[in-house]
């Protein structure tokens, strides 16, 4: 019996599927990807995605019957000229109103690689937002992951509100470094960035991934490029990130560790999720949880964060029907029922098609099977997207067991769709 009960999947946008060879700015591309998702406590559903063939973001949200809010998307980005790309989206639990938007702008400004990250508020429920704000202004290629020279991920990008209502903003640059901004003042205004760490060309950051904790503790956890392992790194701030501690290695294995994701709950236990091939680099890859206790703040044998050795959740790989798994989500609820989502390879070599989940059993580590999430990997839809990158907001909850999913398919010379996927799991039992 699945543990979350599905509806119906919603589509959400639909377009052409065709992807001319890249030519910066000018190059055609005629598609929709990029969807992210955020849901409240009353059950309304905010999205956000791109059209590239109009390279702009746009945002609509649905209350808890799935009814449209907004007679038409909102256009978020107001960027003709220039592609926005794999936004993230939060709805403040203080005020539901207020939403924010971080995403990455391919703006080229003389560097390497064309990248700044843009912000923009609404405080009216979605129906305007504010100018873009640039919070990098950087040469160096923001919200780029990089894997190797030639082999990145767009979307290192994350984004979270602590209990005070701060914003809190992390991404990577091509270059390496892993830089954060905050905004006291409901994203009015934005901090310079600082650095975190990368700064290194031959250890890039990528992948960052923000939690923050019950007494507005920082948690951010990466990986690394240019690196077989790409062990998976992880640091935390007590003074609302003014400092951090020194960034050390959670886990040093002999394969390669990724695309990790971190949430924490209301006993202020840490959890995470992150995808690992034995092989190596660019091979098949597992999904493991690990979490790292409330009274576990210092540091064990080796000078490492003291997290609980890794548990694989997604094994089975659907009945061998998926040689590979990878980029995984996590969400938590009210009573700390935790959920996994992640993408499923048909060959490692290739894109995804669909998405699988799995749910924690009462407040353990113990882990239901994996299920395939109804309504992704149909064949007659093509592939998963994002085409520019993996890293991604696909996963929203509420604290009473909401659940929503969103995925972009790209089936060539047909047809690129976005579809919304809601459940409810109630409580855990």
């Amino acid at each position: 019996e699945s543990p979350i009960n599905w509806q119906d999947k919603t589509e959400i946008a639909i377009g052409p599927a065709w992807q001319g060879p890249w030519q910066m700015n000018d190059s055609e591309f005629m598609f929709v990807d990029d969807p992210a998702v955020a849901i409240d406590e009353a059950g309304s559903v905010a999205t956000v995605w791109v059209d590239q063939s109009k390279k702009d973001l746009f945002f609509q949200i649905r209350d808890s019957t799935g009814r449209e809010q907004l007679d038409e998307p909102v256009n978020v980005s107001s960027s003709p000229d220039i592609f926005s790309w794999l936004p993230r989206v939060v709805i403040s639990p203080h005020n539901s109103n207020r939403i924010y938007i971080l995403w990455q702008e391919i703006i080229f400004s003389g560097g390497s690689h064309g990248g700044d990250i843009l912000f923009a508020r609404s405080t009216d429920g979605g129906h305007t937002f504010s100018d873009p704000l640039n919070l990098s202004q950087t040469r160096a290629g923001a919200g780029k992951g990089r894997l190797t020279s030639r082999r990145w991920d767009n979307g290192s990008l994350d984004i979270a509100l602590d209990h005070e209502g701060t914003i809190f903003a992390v991404w990577t640059e091509y270059e390496g470094a892993l830089r954060l901004s905050r905004s006291d003042d409901y994203g009015e205004t934005f901090s310079d960035p600082t650095t975190i760490a990368g700064e290194s060309d031959e250890a890039p950051a990528r992948g960052p991934a923000l939690a923050i904790g019950p007494e507005n503790e920082i948690y951010i956890a990466w990986t690394i490029g240019e690196n077989r392992s790409g062990d998976i790194h992880f640091t935390t701030s007590t003074d609302g990130g003014k400092s951090f501690d020194t960034p050390r290695a959670i886990f040093e294995t002999d394969g390669h560790s990724d695309a990790p994701r971190i949430a924490a709950d209301s006993r202020g236990n840490l959890h995470m999720v992150h995808a690992e091939s034995p092989d190596g680099m660019l091979q098949r890859y597992h999904i493991y949880y690990s979490r790292r206790d409330r009274n576990s703040n210092g540091y064990g044998e080796g000078d490492h964060p003291v997290f609980s050795d890794p548990v694989r959740i997604s094994e089975p790989h659907l009945g061998g029907r998926f040689e590979s798994a990878g980029y995984p989500e996590i969400a938590l609820t009210r009573d700390n029922r935790i959920y996994v989502i992640w993408e499923l390879f048909p060959d490692h070599q290739y894109r995804p098609q669909g998405l699988a989940y799995a749910v924690s059993v009462a407040n353990t580590a113990r882990f239901s099977s994996p299920s395939q999430i109804p309504g992704t990997g149909d064949p007659d839809d093509g592939f998963n997207g994002s085409r520019q990158g993996l890293l991604m907001n696909k996963l929203g909850e509420n604290s009473t067991g909401n659940i929503a999913v969103v995925n972009s398919t790209f089936l060539e010379g047909e047809s690129s769709r976005i579809h919304l996927l809601q459940g409810y799991s109630g409580s855990a039992n």
